[in-house]
């Protein structure tokens, strides 16, 4: 009985030695570090990382290393989409799930919403808040009990009272309560000190904040600054303590100003963002994350009757149209730019469609694409081990059918998906 348990262990181990070597031929190949497109290249993979490049095709002497044929293929590394909330996918039931559903609830429909993005191509994510839930959700990628891309998050946003991200907007005063530093809500600079190291506590591996109003919380304004510039600058300077850089939401300009001031490496959204504004992202060597695809999502579904909450109608109305404008301008002003999409306010999956919005905003396709890898790898400081197919890099690959410098819409069909030197689209 003892032999026939080894024998089945042993039999197990090897085969998972055998296939972590694999030959991934390749019919063409994206460098992303100096925008050009090679062809007739092979990558050996080794467990989880690349250690070859060859020029041409090259067929392993071991039979037993696994072969990848995509001589018909474009070939290019994991994607990283520097905005999503994995919790959620927003529909009509979306305030009232803030009352009825638990995190087991939240954790669940996670799942499916997370192996959804890593199929569509997007092999590392920014999660920008949610419940907490999404912590949890980073981990068990992590540890390999479900399946999804690898997760940088922020945990719970960090709003000021009434602001965007107070969890209790729209409640009854018979629940709206007084959250605080823990909850995510500050009115202070010790309160702001606090909440970043509460975040850090519970796990996060950045910050964000919600420098102005925003379009789906149940308040009336969508870009008043909601922050002083001394919180700001509190939050930072605690953040960077701690390792962690600061992610801002914000439509306003005035709230923009004060968070790149203050210290914030990226700007979410960016609606009415003015002249004198890129000029100062420029200057703080600031980001821009454009979120297009949300911009046209809710634009489009404050169209439909009862979609969204009736205070929520007349500011999805005004910031969706405006913020691909926006965007064309700063990418022209040579604002650096970082891909994102909010997805969660929109389908999960979907994530892809923000590169023809880029690109119809005058971006040329290969540089959406690098905005999506190398310039995503460093924001993350991971620039020397994602973002781009290289020996020594993690074996983050994916595929597509078509030349996506030639045909962007492409993008939003990966046909195949490798993270870490796993195959989970084929």
């Amino acid at each position: 009985m003892k032999k026939c348990a080894l024998f089945l262990f042993l039999s197990f181990f090897i085969q998972i030695s055998v296939a972590q070597t694999t030959y991934l031929l390749c019919g063409s190949l994206i460098d992303t570090n100096t925008g050009t497109i090679h062809s007739k290249k092979t990558i050996l993979v080794k467990a989880d990382t690349i250690v070859k490049i060859f020029e041409g095709y090259v067929l392993p002497k071991n039979k037993s290393a696994t072969v990848i044929d995509l001589k018909d293929k474009v070939v290019l590394p994991g994607l990283i989409d520097m905005h999503v909330h994995i919790e959620q996918e927003f529909d009509r039931q979306t305030q009232l799930n803030r009352y009825i559903l638990n995190e087991a609830d939240i954790a669940f429909n996670s799942v499916g919403f997370a192996k959804m993005t890593l199929l569509s191509g997007f092999t590392t994510v920014r999660d920008l808040g949610g419940t907490g839930v999404n912590i949890s959700i980073k981990k068990a990628i992590e540890a390999g009990k479900i399946i999804g891309p690898r997760v940088y998050t922020a945990g719970k946003s960090i709003a000021t009272t009434g602001g965007h991200a107070d969890p209790t907007n729209g409640s009854s005063r018979k629940l709206i309560g007084n959250p605080g530093p823990k909850e995510g809500v500050i009115n202070s600079v010790e309160d702001a000190k606090k909440a970043v190291r509460q975040r850090y506590k519970n796990g996060a591996d950045c910050i964000k904040i919600t420098a102005t109003g925003g379009v789906l919380s149940v308040a009336k304004s969508g870009d008043n600054p909601q922050f002083t510039l001394e919180e700001v600058k509190a939050i930072c300077d605690t953040a960077k303590d701690y390792g962690m850089h600061v992610a801002a939401h914000a439509h306003g300009d005035e709230g923009m100003q004060r968070a790149i001031i203050g210290g914030v490496k990226t700007i979410e959204h960016g609606t009415y963002m003015s002249d004198a504004t890129m000029e100062l992202m420029k200057k703080y060597n600031a980001y821009l994350v454009p979120t297009l695809t949300a911009g046209k999502e809710v634009a489009e579904k404050a169209t439909v009757d009862g979609f969204y909450p009736e205070i929520v109608v007349p500011k999805a109305l005004a910031v969706g149209p405006q913020i691909q404008e926006t965007f064309a301008k700063a990418y022209k002003k040579g604002v650096g730019i970082s891909f994102g999409t909010d997805a969660g306010v929109f389908e999960h999956g979907q994530n892809g469609k923000e590169f023809g919005f880029m690109v119809a905003a005058g971006m040329p396709a290969m540089e959406t694409i690098q905005s999506a890898t190398i310039t995503n790898a460093m924001l993350l400081q991971m620039e020397h081990k994602i973002g781009q197919i290289q020996t020594g890099f993690f074996a983050d690959i994916i595929a597509v059918d078509e030349d996506p410098t030639k045909n962007i819409s492409t993008m939003e069909n990966i046909v195949f998906v490798m993270k870490e030197g796993v195959v989970y689209k084929k």
